[in-house]
This record gives C-alpha cells, structure tokens and sequence, in this order.
C-alpha cells in the first residue's frame, strides 16, 4: 500500500466534503430526534498523507483512524495530535500490538481473547489503561473479523477481567449491500446488542461508543444509533491504490 502524494489531493474539495459532511450527520441526527453531539465523526485516514489529514484537522476534525500499523509509525510524527485523537480502526495482528499501545486513544477492532491478553499485558507495562471496542461480524462474513453476535456476552465478559483495558463499546462493519438502507437490519442488530450490554452495568464495561457506518451509509448508521462513524473516502475522495 501506498500513500498517496499531497499533491493529488484539492484541498477545496476537502473543504467542501468536511462541511457537506458534518451538515448530513445534523440532518441524520435531527431526523432521529438526537443532539449532534451525540454522533462522533472519525475520518479514516489510510493513504491519506499527514499533511492533508492536518489540514481536514485544521478545518474542525478532531478524531482520525488508521488501518494499518505501519503507515500509523509512518505517520505517526507528523499527525497534529495536539488537535486531534488518533485511533487504530483496523484488523489488529498480536504481534503487532506493543508498536501502538500507548500511541492511540482507542483500539476500535479488539476479536480475540489473545488479543485482548496482549493489549492489557502491553498496557499494564506501561502503566496505562487501553480503551477497546469489541468488533462484532454481524453479517457472519468469513472474509471479515470479529466475534459473532451470539459470542458477544461471553466475550466481552472474559475480557473485561483483564487488566490495562476498558471495553467502551462495540464495533462493526456490515455486509455490502445493495441498496445501501439493506444495512439497516445489521445496523439494528449491534445496536439492540449494545443496549442489551449496557443495560447489565457490569464493571469496566462502559457502552458509551458504538462505531458503525461509513462513507456510503453513515446515515443510516445514525439513525439506527451509531454514536460514532468512520468516513474517508467521502472526506478524501476515492483511494487510489499503487
């Protein structure tokens, strides 16, 4: 994978794409009867260069995820974190863990025991606590990760016993479907789960965020509860990929 170079980027498009976007997540939430406030708006940055991801920043942007460990450390030096707070939002490899603990504010993509053991043992060595959501495969994809819907309680109730880490929510990504609203019922699934969580008020589980929608549905996603949406290529354009 490569970054793209700045220069294929117009920062008027940009512009543009960063207010269309934020009035759409307004009408979505007034639509649902919700505060704006309520639906947090996280750009996916992959192949996106650092100084074009600080110039959305520059525009209001204040969260921002990476996919890929590597362009994260890439990037990592020139991101302006000062304004804003880097996550990691892709599939997490175990051995990859210790090279981003302690450098992001929240690890959206958490599937397996083991993976949880190592960001609370990587944590913990660092004398710090590592928000995680739980990624949940609601459309049962075997090309995707995360748990299944029917795992989620047994799962999030082994880890939550680990130290060094907060279960703050769930997230997912759903099947592609045609047309987009086809979403809806796995957007409804997650969101019914993460009540159904939140409601049991078990300790060092928080419920707070649920990460669902992106570029093509991501008001859909609110209105069926999304507190949190990741879009790129709506923001950035269509990723080009050498």
């Amino acid at each position: 994978m490569t970054v793209r170079s700045s220069n294929s980027y117009n920062k008027a498009d940009i512009e543009y794409n960063y207010k269309y976007i934020n009035e759409q997540i307004a009408l979505a939430c007034q639509k649902s009867g919700r505060r704006r406030d309520d639906v947090t708006f996280l750009s996916a940055v992959k192949t996106v260069p650092a100084d074009i991801i600080n110039y959305a920043i520059s525009l209001g942007l204040d969260h921002i995820g990476e996919n890929k460990v590597q362009e994260l450390l890439e990037k990592y030096d020139e991101y302006d974190l000062e304004n804003a707070s880097l996550q990691f939002i892709g599939h997490l490899q175990t051995n990859k863990v210790r090279q981003i603990v302690g450098m992001v504010s929240l690890i959206q993509s958490v599937d397996s025991v083991k993976l949880a053991q190592e960001i609370s043992k990587r944590s913990q060595k660092l004398g710090i606590c590592t928000d995680v959501l739980v990624e949940v495969n609601t459309g049962r994809e075997e090309s995707k990760s995360g748990v299944m819907v029917e795992e989620a309680y047994e799962f999030i109730d082994q880890i939550r016993e680990f130290e060094g880490i907060k279960v703050k929510g769930l997230m997912t990504i759903p099947p592609i479907c045609e047309p987009n609203h086809k979403n809806l019922k796995y957007f409804s699934m997650i969101y019914n789960l993460f009540i159904d969580i939140r409601s049991k008020k078990v300790d060092n589980v928080d419920m707070s965020i649920l990460s669902m929608g992106m570029s093509d549905d991501y008001a859909d996603a609110i209105a069926e509860g999304a507190t949190m949406v990741r879009i790129g290529s709506a923001l950035f354009g269509k990723r080009i990929y050498n």
